[in-house]
């Protein structure tokens, strides 16, 4: 177990609620998870905001016990969307041009990314893990704040976080720096948060 005791208040209590909606999503049965998986990949899918994109579209690749996003960026590569993935490069995110079935690399932190020589891209839709969130749209991530940040940068992009219904906790502690989603799916209900 972490020791906390040296953190701020809000920066304790979004780690504790981190490490028991991590607890919550580890404890899920696999079996369960591919299912799931195959009902957000559908609800994904029938969001208006796919209708109108011209990409590029940025994911996840998956990592551990999270909800799995390569369905859906398959799905959307067939309909001839671009698509990209994030990679941390100098504490910063930036994101490279990717498709499925294109070599990927270890990123660090336990993620895969796209190869170094892809080229990067501007993704107009972002689709990002979550640790655990609200209905407001607040999330906690793994606590590096990178998709806040580069939520804020981007300005005026579409999030939309994917987890597994487990994962909602009553409310995320926000502080200034976090950006709220504009959807929310899980295998039970697609949240519009904006």
């Amino acid at each position: 177990m972490t020791d906390l005791s040296s953190l701020p208040d809000e920066a304790v209590r979004k780690a504790a609620l981190r490490e028991q909606a991590l607890a919550r999503r580890d404890a899920l049965e696999i079996d369960d998870r591919l299912i799931w998986d195959e009902a957000i990949t559908q609800a994904m899918l029938a969001l208006p905001v796919f209708d109108a994109a011209e990409g590029p579209i940025s994911a996840y690749w998956p990592m551990r016990s999270e909800a799995d996003p390569r369905p859906v960026l398959e799905a959307l590569h067939e309909r001839g969307l671009p698509l990209c993935l994030p990679a941390i490069v100098a504490k910063r995110m930036l994101f490279r041009r990717w498709a499925p079935y294109e070599p990927i690399v270890p990123g660090g932190f336990g993620t895969l990314v796209p190869d170094p020589a892809q080229p990067e891209s501007v993704p107009a839709i972002l689709i990002v893990p979550l640790a655990a969130f609200d209905r407001r749209g607040y999330r906690i991530g793994y606590g590096k704040g990178h998709y806040d940040a580069k939520l804020t940068e981007l300005g005026a992009v579409t999030s939309i976080g994917i987890a597994y219904a487990a994962q909602e906790i009553d409310t995320v502690p926000d502080e200034p720096h976090d950006r709220r989603l504009d959807w929310i799916v899980t295998e039970r209900e697609t949240i519009r948060c904006g």
